[in-house]
């Protein structure tokens, strides 16, 4: 778990600043902040236009209604007393003005009632469908990011805050655009009848709301900085979830009786976490106590104001009724603008995240060559070097190397020697930060990625184990042939998983795994040749990488895998990543890393013959068999 990270503010997240001097701090950043109002705007249009234009108009309507009912009200009461006062004067009694005006509110009433519905039902289809939306534009931005990125803490950090709340967010943050609109038009309807009364009722009236409004930006503002600063520990929480619940975890967590610590480890970090929101929400919900009480005296001062102007008969009766329901009205309205302002503010604040991780710089692929210059040729590294982002030591130096087409070469060395860094930069998941590497000819900078990556088959140690067919996890090594059959049966063969494929209940069409219904487990040696059926699933690839091919083998299949390496290395340039001396002394050429640089080269017998550091390995792993 990561702890103490540094803010990015000026304050930490505990402290106390008060509200009003807090919310004039975090307004100063209003205008760059709601920049992302537009962005919002812009993602709900794409998604839905014809949702979005409902809902405008429909919004307008909520605006304008809500005066008009409170319009037609007065009459109602003004024509109830006139009518009372022509019966107690002449005996007679016209009741068609009033029940006209309660059939008109009526219809009014009931639109209102139709138009908040069809809010709620357009929110309720934008939400679904704006949901999906963010969540594939996050994937789709996943997909173009460098390796550099997924090995890096601080972009996770990033990108669980991403999905966190960004995909919620730009609905929010349109609909309290449309509130702030709907309740503008509302409150000019109402300040235009309230005028009427008297135009210091309308400034009463806009200035009442301003203290909820300072408390809310300031603690919006507060509750973002939170959880920004928590995100190591929020990502904690969600690994020790999976640690806890998933089934690749799960006999270890019950052998070494891991769970009750993790549990509470666990439920520390949600203690700490809810101690800081019980204080934020403790502090919130006081100080917009204390200042909401503002809004309540200034609304009963305008009622006492308005009471009396009627019993001095400044007004009718219906004219109080009207002004003391427009008062109440309005300042719901303007509590409603000030509350969709903060509204704003906090859900562009989220927003950010999100954008915060789209706009992640992606470098640009810029390679447009599919063959290369000297064909045949085959791979060159050229006193490469590389240092991983954030590293202090280099993992590969000074590397220079050739294999040709038909030639095999193994990489010997300590875990951390840079075995598999030599790989990640012939894949072109990273770049050499000096040296180039070559193929057939040309820098690997100016391949298409496509294309070179068409040309490699590979087999990592630390491959993934798919819960999908067991066709599709073999297809999984070739997209444009991810649905072949004859293909899946062809590259099982070669990865010798076809025998034990074929007893399965469902065959190529069993479902592996154990997150979806009828799922097999596989033992490690079994999900090992999958993988490496996998490697063969690309008949072009004539650069075939195996990293620790045998680990999870027997010693019958690691025999026959020895043997279908030997026949690949006559056609293929093959780079083997092992352990295993019985495995690497069939190559025809043998480089000993050591601190990412090579430290010996040769074949099998050169190298014995040396007696120098493979000599010592391979006797001290020889002497295990005697």
């Amino acid at each position: 778990m990561v702890a103490g990270r540094k803010l990015h503010t000026s304050s930490s997240p505990g402290a106390r600043t008060p509200p009003v001097e807090g919310a004039f701090a975090s307004l100063k950043g209003l205008g760059d902040v709601f920049r992302y109002t537009r962005h919002a705007l812009e993602l709900v249009w794409s998604t839905s236009r014809p949702l979005t234009v409902a809902l405008a108009a429909l919004t307008l309507l909520a605006g304008v209604l809500p005066a008009g009912i409170a319009f037609v009200g007065a009459r109602i009461v003004d024509a109830v007393v006139t009518a009372v006062g022509l019966h107690q004067a002449a005996g007679a009694t016209d009741l068609s003005t009033v029940l006209s005006y309660v059939v008109l509110e009526g219809v009014l009433v009931a639109s209102l009632a139709a138009v908040q519905r069809g809010l709620s039902t357009c929110q309720s289809l934008l939400r679904a469908q704006l949901g999906q939306r963010v969540n594939e534009m996050i994937l789709e931005k996943a997909l173009t990011l460098d390796l550099r990125h997924f090995e890096d803490s601080e972009f996770y950090d990033k990108l669980t805050r991403a999905r966190r709340e960004a995909s919620t967010r730009p609905l929010a943050l349109v609909m309290s655009s449309f509130g702030l609109v709907q309740n503008a038009i509302a409150l000019l309807s109402f300040g235009t009848l309230l005028a009427q009364f008297s135009p210091w009722a309308v400034a009463v009236l806009l200035l009442a709301g301003l203290p909820s409004f300072i408390a809310e930006a300031k603690f919006s503002g507060d509750a973002f900085r939170l959880f920004r600063w928590r995100s190591p520990e929020t990502r904690m929480q969600m690994y020790l979830e999976t640690v806890i619940a998933r089934e690749d975890h799960a006999k270890e967590v019950k052998l070494f009786d891991l769970g009750p610590r993790l549990l509470d480890r666990y439920r520390q970090i949600f203690q700490k976490v809810f101690r800081e929101d019980r204080a934020l929400t403790i502090r919130r919900d006081t100080w917009g106590f204390f200042l909401g009480l503002v809004s309540t005296g200034a609304f009963y001062a305008a009622y006492a104001w308005v009471a009396v102007s009627a019993v001095r008969g400044q007004i009718t009766l219906g004219q109080m009724t009207m002004y003391v329901l427009l008062f109440r009205q309005g300042q719901s309205a303007v509590s409603s603008i000030l509350s969709a302002i903060g509204g704003m503010y906090e859900d562009n604040l989220y927003l950010s995240t999100l954008y915060d991780y789209l706009d992640t710089p992606v470098a640009a692929a810029t390679g447009t060559v599919t063959t290369g210059a000297s064909p045949g040729t085959g791979l060159q590294f050229e006193q490469v070097s590389f240092t991983y982002p954030g590293a202090t030591e280099p993992a590969v130096r000074d590397v220079s190397f050739t294999l040709r087409p038909g030639q095999s070469l193994a990489l010997v060395g300590e875990n951390g020697s840079g075995k598999t860094t030599l790989i990640k930069l012939l894949t072109r998941l990273y770049t050499p930060d000096t040296g180039r590497i070559l193929l057939d000819g040309t820098n690997l900078d100016a391949w298409q990625p496509a294309a070179l990556r068409r040309r490699v088959g590979v087999i990592f140690q630390d491959f993934a184990r798919y819960q999908f067919m067991v066709g599709e996890n073999i297809g999984a090594g070739d997209v444009t042939h991810f649905e072949d059959e004859a293909r899946w049966r062809e590259a099982a063969g070669l990865g010798m998983a076809a025998p034990f494929i074929e007893e399965l209940p469902g065959g190529y069409a069993t479902q592996l795994g154990k997150w979806f219904k009828d799922g097999r487990e596989l033992s490690g040696g079994q999900w090992q040749k999958i993988a490496l059926s996998r490697a063969f699933m690309r008949e072009d690839a004539d650069i075939l990488v195996l990293d620790e091919p045998t680990a999870a083998m027997d010693a019958r299949a690691e025999a026959q895998v020895f043997e279908q390496f030997q026949a690949l290395a006559r056609s293929r340039m093959v780079i083997l990543i092992s352990h295993r001396f019985s495995t690497v002394r069939m190559a025809d050429q043998i480089l000993v890393m050591e601190g990412g640089h090579i430290l010996e080269r040769g074949s099998h017998e050169s190298l014995m013959q040396l007696g120098g550091h493979y000599a010592s390995l391979f006797a001290l792993q020889a002497r295990g068999y005697r």
